[in-house]
């Protein structure tokens, strides 16, 4: 085997550890921080869901009232199925 060779493999090893840890991330929420200094949420939807930190702590100090909407029209609320 070449060095090319030897460095190709390598470099295809790397890309499918990479894309067993995305399909892996799909189960599990993670957190990032984006380009601009936002925190990105991954793991809800195909898209991250990113605010800046005074968004994120202005809807968390509004997540009882949040909690009780839910509660409130549980009827009127749509669940998504988990994908497999």
């Amino acid at each position: 085997m070449t060095d090319a060779e030897r460095e190709e493999l390598e470099r295809l090893r790397q890309e499918n550890a990479e894309l067993r840890t995305k399909v892996q991330r799909g189960k599990n929420l993670e957190l990032k921080v984006s380009q601009k200094g936002a925190v990105s949420v991954y793991g809800l939807n195909r898209f991250p869901v990113t605010l800046y930190k005074e968004q994120w702590e202005r809807l968390l100090e509004f997540q009882e009232q949040i909690r009780d909407f839910i509660r409130d029209h549980e009827s009127e609320l749509a669940v998504r199925a988990k994908p497999e």
